[in-house]
């Protein structure tokens, strides 16, 4: 069993190695990770992006996401991102380092907006993979409710949110929760997303600020 395991496990780090979004990370580390090539097509399509906006990026690290949407905002722009790990330096963007699931990190971004709104919310949140699709899902969709309640009170009029989710059993019931408050939502699954991960990206656009 041990012999198997194993065996698979350096099957994994040879295919990783070879990917080529993976590779054009380790050549040039402005890219962080290979989430910088999902939002970069993301936003090809999209457009969710435009100078001088303010963006909260949660689930930051190691820092793909905001490094990308740092370069479209430019400096006028400015970026709150969150999460558990830490997360270096970035132009824009003032980081927060702590757990979603504590209501005191919700009220710190609130804190740091200073009453403005944003015009962006966007999340690459993953729960701890346990590879068991009935723990995973659920944990998935729950991250996702979370940074959906963020838009309620911090999502300016019209505004987007970009968020990753993990296909399965009670993911419609979010999809049309999100339908219902946005005028157009619409579901990606970038090249640089692996073809066999259930990750997929929904993007929304026109917040209607009931």
């Amino acid at each position: 069993m041990f012999y198997k395991k194993n065996k698979k496990k350096i099957f994994w780090i040879k295919k990783y190695l070879k990917d080529i979004y993976v590779k054009k990370v380790k050549k040039n580390n402005k890219f962080r990770s290979r989430s910088w090539f999902k939002l970069q097509e993301i936003q090809k399509i999209d457009k969710i992006f435009k100078p001088n906006m303010k963006i909260i990026d949660l689930g930051c690290s190691p820092g793909g996401w905001s490094k990308f949407a740092s370069l479209q905002i430019g400096s006028k722009g400015k970026i709150i991102a969150c999460d558990l790990l830490p997360m270096k330096k970035i132009n824009n963007v003032d980081f927060i380092q702590g757990n979603l699931y504590n209501e005191n990190i919700f009220n710190l971004i609130k804190i740091k907006l200073n009453n403005f709104k944003v015009q962006v919310i966007m999340s690459d949140i993953s729960p701890n993979i346990s590879g068991i699709k009935e723990i995973d899902i659920p944990k998935s969709i729950y991250l996702s409710e979370l940074a959906l309640k963020l838009c309620y009170s911090v999502l300016d009029f019209n505004g987007n949110f970009l968020i990753k989710i993990f296909q399965g059993t009670g993911i419609n019931q979010f999809l049309k929760k999100i339908e219902s408050l946005f005028k157009i939502m619409k579901i990606r699954k970038p090249n640089a997303s692996r073809s066999n991960s259930r990750e997929i990206y929904i993007v929304a656009k026109g917040y209607r600020n009931k």
